[in-house]
Formats: structure tokens, sequence, C-alpha cells
């Protein structure tokens, strides 16, 4: 994401000893990283794109450095998380069955705690709740969101820091997974190391949905996966204690927790047939891109013949493939006279244009709606089918949202609307929730206005009122 082209900028920002970063810098690249930037330009020219282009002449150091973070917990242990975070603490049995009733110890990741009643069973479970984490996805190598609530019943008089069950589900979060194997895995490394009565693992997956599904309620799909072990598994009143506390919080389990089903609504990619001769639906794959997408596997730590992952190459290079560039737009059959006899005065609006791009910085998608106002007479003076064909044209490329709101603009401004065009993108960045920042649930939002909107205050306030009006 950026509007800038980052090349234009370079000499300055040196000046002025601002530091770029980058492949460049005085340390070498690990080979590991050499080779994951190689096979990223062999991804870029299978697209079309020239790698030298600015904009495009980081992406695959950008690429590397992002898979090499999003995986590194291939070289994590989590006994090494462990080791030396347990602390003698005197805690109740939890194998004891009285009728009396105790206080059970909710922490939570904003440092509240709060007392809540229940069976001596339950006595010193000690829930962390809302690890807000993201991880690969191994169908489709895209980025998903999750949260994850760990509880655990303490044994042998010790407990384990609470920063710890944060890195340790974050050790199992950083490789390529689905929901199931993930929680099955943060589940058995915590049993194994720190020893408990018990432990239990829920978590909420949210993978973003493929361009022919957006437009719907929402723009994710969502599901749960759970884990439970030792008193957990054994005890059913234990496990709807800790769900109780997670309710509270407003958690549910949009498949009662069926791992079973998780994985039949899980990733959109899946919904395509791969056959052993990497034919997707009765398409072949460019055999070098895919070539490329194994190499980055093996450089990460995986195992391209693991059977989760042997589709894996083929569907991430059909998921880029729906953004290479086109030169024959549909649209351009359009014809501006019979569009231009409609303008009008009054300003008209189409509001939730959906629409899916990819950025050209990071290779992950970014997604949303697009708004446009205009001025029309009772006839529109382009259809929103007409305005839905435009948007996707500049959507489907490799792109940056501040140049896609402009681009969106001119076309419509040139072609169909000369009075004057105003353009909103509203959008969630996957490269937002990825990388070191990790944002889950930040958007961003740019606008473009063109013609009379620029002078003409009240007709612009006018068109950002109905969005908002629009987003409430």
């Amino acid at each position: 994401m950026g509007a800038l082209e980052e090349g234009h900028y370079a000499a300055e920002l040196e000046e002025n000893e601002v530091e770029l970063g980058g492949s460049s810098g005085s340390e070498p690249e690990e080979p590991e990283s050499q080779s994951v930037e190689a096979a990223v330009r062999v991804l870029l020219e299978g697209l079309g794109e020239d790698c030298e282009r600015e904009g495009l002449k980081r992406t695959p150091f950008r690429v590397a450095k992002a898979f090499r973070e999003g995986t590194r917990g291939y070289n994590q242990k989590a006994k090494d998380i462990v080791k030396g975070a347990l602390f003698p603490e005197s805690t109740p049995n939890p194998n004891s069955h009285t009728n009396s009733h105790t206080e059970t110890t909710t922490h939570h990741t904003n440092g509240h705690t709060n007392g809540h009643t229940a069976p001596c069973h339950t006595n010193g479970m000690v829930i962390v709740r809302d690890l807000d984490l993201f991880s690969y996805c191994e169908s489709c190598l895209l980025p998903f969101a999750l949260k994850c609530h760990v509880s655990y019943l303490p044994s042998s008089n010790r407990v384990l820091g609470l920063s710890k069950l944060s890195r340790v589900s974050d050790i199992f979060s950083k490789r390529l997974q689905n929901p199931n194997r993930l929680a099955r895995e943060i589940c058995a490394a915590l049993n194994a190391t720190v020893l408990p009565a018990g432990v239990a693992v829920l978590l909420e997956c949210w993978h973003v949905k493929f361009p022919e599904d957006l437009g719907s309620d929402s723009d994710w799909v969502r599901v749960c996966a759970n884990s439970r072990l030792g008193l957990f598994e054994q005890d059913e009143s234990l496990w709807n204690d800790f769900f109780a506390l997670l309710r509270m919080k407003g958690v549910k389990m949009n498949n009662d927790g069926n791992n079973v089903d998780c994985l039949s609504i899980w990733c959109p990619s899946l919904r395509s047939n791969v056959n052993v001769n990497g034919v997707m639906n009765g398409k072949s794959s460019n055999n070098s891109m895919v070539s490329s997408v194994i190499s980055i596997l093996k450089s990460i730590g995986e195992d391209p013949l693991r059977k989760e992952l042997v589709g894996t190459p083929y569907r991430y290079v059909q998921w880029l493939m729906r953004f290479k560039s086109c030169s024959n737009p549909n649209f351009k059959s359009l014809s501006n006279s019979n569009l231009r006899t409609k303008t009008g005065e009054k300003v008209r609006y189409e509001l939730n244009i959906p629409f899916c791009s990819q950025c050209e910085h990071h290779l992950l998608p970014f997604y949303g709606s697009v708004h446009v106002g205009f001025y029309g007479s009772g006839e529109r003076a382009i259809s929103r089918a007409e305005m839905q064909s435009i948007v996707e044209f500049y959507a489907c490329k490799l792109q940056v949202q501040e140049r896609m709101t402009r681009q969106i603009a001119e076309e419509l401004h040139s072609r169909a609307i000369e009075k004057g065009v105003i353009v909103v993108v509203e959008a969630n960045h996957i490269c937002m929730i990825s990388r070191g920042i990790e944002k889950v649930r930040s958007s961003t939002a740019t606008i473009s206005v063109l013609g009379k909107f620029c002078m003409d205050l009240d007709a612009k306030n006018e068109f950002l009122k109905s969005v908002l009006e629009r987003a409430r």
C-alpha cells in the first residue's frame, strides 16, 4: 500500500539521513530469502510485469521478508519458551469435587481480572482470551486472522507466566496452517511442556473471501476450531465452564466447534480441484510459476509433498493470475456521446460497488467498496453495471489503493461524467494483518475529486454524508 512511487523520493530521504532499509543493507541476506526473492521475480514475470518498474523493484524483498517473518515458527520450539517460566504457586486440586463454590480467576490480554462463581472442579482454571494472531493458510498461502483463547488447569503447584501462553500460540500460528491443526498443535504443545491437569484451546479464524464471493454481508469466512486434553477432554462440564466465560466476551462457535466440518467451509481455493498433473478445473498452470511456489515452500522449511500442500502451488498461481493486467477492458465499447447527453445538475451516487485488488508492494489482496458521486439528470449518465466494469478493470491487477482511486475517477470523468465526479474507496489490506504491524481491524479510505465537485462543497458534503450513513 502507498501512493508515492518509492524511487522518486529515495534520494531526498537519503540526504535527510532517513534509513530506507531493504536488501541493500550492510548485512548479507540469508540464502533462503534470496531463493524466495528469485521465485517472486518469476511470479511477477509470469503476470506480465516488469520487475524493474517503480513500485515493484523491492517487491521480491518485501514478499521474502513477509514469508520469513510469517513462518518463523518452524525454527522455534515451545519448550524453549516455557523453560524458566513455570513458577511455584499453591493451586487447588482439579480432581476434587465437592458441593462448595469458589472463584475462578480469568485473565484477559487487556490486563483486567474478573471473578466468576463456578463449581469447585473449575477451581484454579486459568483463561487467557482474545490473543490476536495471524497465520498463513496452507491451501492458498494467504494470511488469515485469528483470535486464540487458551485455558489450562495448573497442577503440581506450578503456574505458567501468562505471556508464555501467547508466545507458544504464536509459534504454531507462524507456520502454514489450517484451523484444526493449529488448535491441535497449540493444545498438544502446552500439554507436553506445562504438564497441566488439562488444557483447552478455541480458535476463531477469519479467511478473506475470493472476489466472486465479495459483496455479501461479510467479507470473511469465519470458522471455529478447538482442541482439549486431560480433564477438559474427560469432563464436559469443564469445557462448558470455559466456553461460558468466552460467551461473556461475545464468542460464538458458528460450526458448534465441529472440527470435521470446519475445513469444508474454510478456504475458498479448496473449491478448485487439482489433479496430480497440475491441472485445475481443466486448466493447466504456468509450470515456471508453479515451480517457483514449490521453491518458496522449501525455502521456508515446508515439505511440498505433504498431502495438504500438494495442490497449494497450483492454487496460489491461480490466485495470482486473477490479477494479470488486461489491456482490452470490456468497457471501452461504451459510447461517450450517448452517456454525456444525460448529465444534469442533481447529485447522484452509486454506493457499495465491491472490488478486490492485489497490492503490488506485498502481493497480498486488498478489498472493499467503491462509492461514486456524480452530477446527473433523471436518467443515469452511466449504469451501475458499467461502473462495476470500470472498477473491476482497474482493480484486477497489481495496484495501490491511491492510484486505483484516481484512475477510476479519471476514467469516469473522461468517458461519461464530464461535469464532475467524486470517488471514495474503502478497503481492508491483508498486508496490515500480516507482516510486522498485525493490525487486524484497520481499514483505509481514499478519495479523488474532479470537476465541479472541487468547487461545490455542498454537493461534496452531500455525497460524503450518504457514504457515512451507509456505513451506520
